[in-house]
């Protein structure tokens, strides 16, 4: 079962790439790759269902051809957030209709730079609750499976054939070179901000705490942090002193809390804190 915190990111996840979807990058016709992109197409060239209709029927098709080829490892919650998605959207049409062609303001690029920022925080939160919103994602799995493929070159390439098709589908409309641009340039700024919401998501902080108090010190960080501790003796080259070296690692929220615990227990130590993007183990994620 799923946890109800990471069933609750899920959902902030779907409302976000709901919104940054349908009020920036369907209305400016911007074409980013995904599901979305290629029912923006399609809602342009084939106008007898609306975009949103278009997106789910789509995912639909695909949650189908997942389960067919993939197996149930698809996974339930794939199909949540796919259909919840595209219901969301469907919800926005009736509550915020959008005259066709109207977008909320006049910056382009603005509009551009948000509706990426939100959607690409969206899918990461998604993502890091141990979901997809489905679309592009089972296409990936999909030829990652058969044809051996890395599953992030498989997503870039699939996203930039629609993004590449979105310039033949609109070439008739004024400023289509630019808006195509601006897409591709959405494309890449997309998956660069996936990874690093992600990775913040998992960063942990490192230390390497040198001190002559390594028994205090390492009670500290077992009794009030709750985590392992690794201490090694070690000797100063310059002093020839003996000292202890304790190895541990904690959540970035922790990490004021424990340089300023160590201080306060001696003020001599020496403190070397990094940043790691990912820790797994008890405590942390699991392998």
């Amino acid at each position: 079962m799923i946890k109800f915190k990471h069933w609750m990111y899920m959902n902030f996840g779907i409302v976000l790439i709901a919104c940054a979807t349908y009020f920036f990058l369907m209305p400016n016709l911007f074409v980013t790759g995904g599901m979305s992109g290629l029912a923006t197409i399609l809602g342009k060239l084939a106008p007898i269902m609306t975009k949103s209709t278009w997106l789910m029927l789509l995912n639909i098709i695909m949650l189908v051809v997942g389960f067919i080829f993939l197996g149930k490892k698809t996974g339930i919650w794939t199909v949540y957030c796919s259909l919840g998605y595209s219901s969301l959207m469907r919800v926005f049409e009736v509550i915020f209709p959008l005259e066709n062609g109207a977008t909320l303001t006049d910056e382009t690029f603005m509009e551009l730079c948000l509706g990426i920022l939100i959607y690409a925080v969206g899918t990461a939160i998604i993502f890091y609750a141990g979901a997809s919103s489905g679309g592009m994602d089972i296409v990936a799995l999909m030829v990652q499976k058969y044809a051996k493929i890395d599953v992030g070159k498989a997503v870039l390439c699939a996203n930039t054939l629609i993004a590449v098709g979105a310039v033949f589908a609109f070439s008739n409309l004024e400023n289509n070179v630019e808006r195509s641009l601006l897409s591709l340039v959405g494309l890449f700024a997309n998956s660069f901000i996936i990874d690093s919401v992600i990775d913040n998501f998992h960063s942990c902080k490192y230390f390497v705490v040198i001190t002559d108090k390594t028994e205090l010190v390492s009670e500290y960080i077992m009794n009030h942090l709750g985590h392992g501790v690794t201490i090694v003796d070690a000797i100063g080259a310059y002093t020839q002193s003996e000292k202890g070296m304790i190895h541990t690692v904690c959540r970035r929220y922790e990490a004021i809390k424990l340089r300023q615990a160590i201080k306060k227990i001696d003020e001599n130590a020496f403190i070397v804190v990094t940043t790691s993007s990912e820790i797994i183990g008890k405590g942390f994620r699991n392998v």
